[in-house]
């Protein structure tokens, strides 16, 4: 079984940036010291193909984020500001979740210490997503007949308005997210199945409006499920605006994963968004998710 992390350079940001970069290395840190992922388990991310990135993205926007010319309102979109670093993370991000779904064709599960970025739509990027890692890897798994159906569950607290108007009319693609109601972004864009959270919504509440949409998925039957966990429904984000524990968080991935080892559906993972206050919050919730994941499925 094999997990992946985009073995870049931590990306360049001005002082005082509000984006906790450093959250990736901390990840990866405790999963190799608990023993959840083992270090002979990890392989670095590979780069992502133009080919593969202009099935979900536009060429001109592509070659924009590769060569350095975005420009400053796209830019300022994203929230990160363009380094080579960041053109070699975006590669990097959307081949690692490329190769962990394969690997999940084949293992059952898989998954990258990294990924989830559901805001990239196709010709710009948008709330620290440049490319669009799921959509990308749904396109190209369904083009090259790897996978015939796919299902993305995203429980970030925002809404993926990237993967729903990327993936829009592509009816071997499920989108279901589970969301925040008043948070980012603030134009949604309609999923295949949306669910609109309250501000303050607690771990019975949530685990209720994820337990009734799960048995959609169950329907569709894909033969591989995206699962972006994410970690920003935790009371402690301070970009969340729900109100979830680490039980809850865990109790939510048992969901997941259960209906996965159930049905026999390999699952990829995705860690998404987490900014909590201690950012070790978010950490010890994406751990967490990689724990329940080997409990369960590995």
């Amino acid at each position: 079984m094999r997990f992946y992390f985009p073995d870049t350079p931590p990306l360049p940001l001005p002082a005082g940036h509000r984006f906790p970069a450093v959250k990736y290395r901390l990840l990866r840190d405790l999963v190799e010291r608990e023993g959840i992922i083992a270090p002979s388990e990890l392989s670095p991310s590979p780069p992502a193909s133009r080919t593969d990135l202009e099935r979900a993205h536009a060429s001109d926007y592509v070659g924009a984020v590769l060569d350095g010319t975005l420009s400053a309102d796209i830019q300022r979109r994203i929230g990160l500001p363009w380094s080579p670093v960041l053109a070699r993370r975006s590669l990097a991000t959307v081949g690692g979740a490329l190769a962990a779904a394969r690997d999940a064709l084949r293992d059952g599960l898989s998954g990258q210490l990294a990924g989830g970025t559901h805001h990239a739509h196709r010709d710009f990027g948008s709330g620290y997503c440049v490319f669009n890692d799921l959509a990308v890897t749904a396109l190209t798994l369904i083009a090259s007949g790897e996978a015939r159906r796919i299902a993305i569950l995203d429980l970030d607290v925002h809404q993926g308005d990237g993967n729903a108007a990327i993936l829009a009319g592509q009816p071997d693609v499920q989108v279901v997210s589970l969301h925040g109601a008043k948070n980012f972004p603030f134009r949604k864009v309609p999923s295949s199945l949306d669910v609109d959270l309250p501000d303050g919504t607690e771990d019975r509440a949530y685990l209720h409006a994820l337990a009734d949409v799960l048995p959609a998925i169950e329907s569709f039957r894909p033969d591989l499920l995206l699962y972006l966990s994410g970690a920003d429904a935790l009371a402690a984000d301070k970009l969340g605006r729900l109100s979830l524990t680490l039980e809850g968080l865990a109790e939510r991935d048992r969901l997941v994963f259960h209906l996965g080892h159930r049905r026999g559906i390999p699952v990829s993972i995705a860690i998404g968004g987490g900014y909590a206050e201690p950012i070790t919050d978010s950490v010890a919730g994406y751990a967490g998710t990689f724990r329940t994941a080997r409990e369960i499925i590995g």
